[in-house]
């Protein structure tokens, strides 16, 4: 099963911080790193530098979507915070949902929050690609 990463993540968070992220979220949803086709998150974070790193290091696509493109996307943990400062009610459950060209029955992971020993925070989400 091929699925995309949602995330989203403090500004400056380190790559350690995300890639425990990422690899507890996959954990919990019972998920190798190999079935991972791609991550997506919010167009604000297209200098990312944590989240540019572990895209390249793994050779997945990235996928940077408008807080407008994210709003429209039905998600079961929508955020006040995330609404306040990024203009969308969810980055990451809604990010991994537009990669997977899926609706929320897709979602094998929703809003994972881990914050590291940087003290920043990152979310994954999990959803499953929509097979062709």
């Amino acid at each position: 099963m091929a699925v995309m990463l949602g995330v989203g993540c403090d500004r400056d968070t380190s790559l350690a911080t995300l890639q425990t992220a990422v690899a507890q979220a996959l954990a919990l949803a019972g998920l190798d790193i190999a079935s991972v086709a791609g991550m997506a998150t919010i167009d604000k974070k297209n200098d990312e530098v944590a989240i540019l790193q572990l895209a390249e290091r793994h050779g997945w696509p990235l996928h940077f979507y408008s807080a407008a493109q994210l709003a429209l996307v039905s998600v079961p943990n929508p955020s006040e915070t995330v609404r306040k400062y990024m203009g969308t009610p969810a980055v990451a459950e809604a990010a991994a949902l537009l990669a997977a060209d899926a609706t929320m029955q897709a979602l094998l992971l929703e809003k994972h929050k881990y914050r590291g020993e940087d003290g920043k925070n990152a979310t994954v989400s999990i959803a499953s690609m929509r097979d062709e």
